[in-house]
């Protein structure tokens, strides 16, 4: 990924903020889920999804994986269904369950032949008004590679927000990648800003490459 890629990337990112909501794999009701992501160069990624009921959503994706430790890059686009196994409505805090899975096609550098692959994951993640905790996994498997992606978020806010104030995150990311892809965990520093529903994260990783995430629901 070129320098002029990485600016063009965060513009967009920026220009998108004003529309952005949770990020969580299912957001609400009838409602359609759009999704970008910039892993400082290593993956980039695009989602959408819709989403009939609140505990389910369909839809597919793309991302291509660039290896920080060879020339490999491999590319999966796929179909895949998003569902809320459990949400825990607590008094001052909120936790969720989710799993999904599904399938597509990939090319790469290093076979010739286009392979079937599947995507499999899961996310776990807790909330209240002060602090965010996130686990989440997620499997891209073809007969030509295996890899899989592991991110660990915790987050911190300076002030308790309600819903029409803008509320400020301080995030700490690990994430991990399996199958060639990177050697180490990665980490990064994170501002999150969200308000009404409009949300964005971006910052720096331990090697100085941007790493951003939006999300918007409409």
């Amino acid at each position: 990924m070129t320098r002029r890629s990485e600016t063009l990337i965060a513009g967009a990112l920026v220009l998108l903020a004003p529309a952005l909501a949770f990020t969580k794999p299912i957001a609400f009701a009838d409602g359609t889920t759009v999704m970008l992501e910039y892993g400082a160069g290593t993956m980039t990624e695009a989602q959408i999804f819709y989403a009939p009921q609140y505990n389910y959503s369909v839809g597919g994706g793309h991302v291509e994986f660039d290896s920080a430790e060879s020339t490999e890059t491999v590319r999966v686009t796929y179909a895949r269904l998003n569902y809320l196994l459990h949400r825990w409505n607590l008094e001052s805090a909120q936790a969720n369950a989710f799993v999904w899975g599904g399938a597509g096609g990939s090319t790469g550098n290093t076979f010739s032949a286009r392979q079937f692959t599947v995507n499999a994951g899961a996310q776990a993640d807790y909330e209240t008004r002060l602090i965010y905790a996130s686990m989440k996994t997620d499997l891209q498997k073809a007969s030509a590679f295996s890899i899989r992606v592991d991110t660990l978020q915790l987050g911190v806010a300076p002030y308790k927000h309600d819903s029409n104030q803008l509320a400020t995150w301080f995030v700490v990311q690990a994430r991990n990648y399996t199958g060639g892809i990177q050697n180490g965990v990665e980490w990064a520093a994170l501002l999150r800003l969200f308000k009404g529903g409009a949300w964005i994260e971006a910052g720096v990783t331990n090697t100085h490459k941007l790493q951003a995430m939006a999300m918007f629901n409409f």
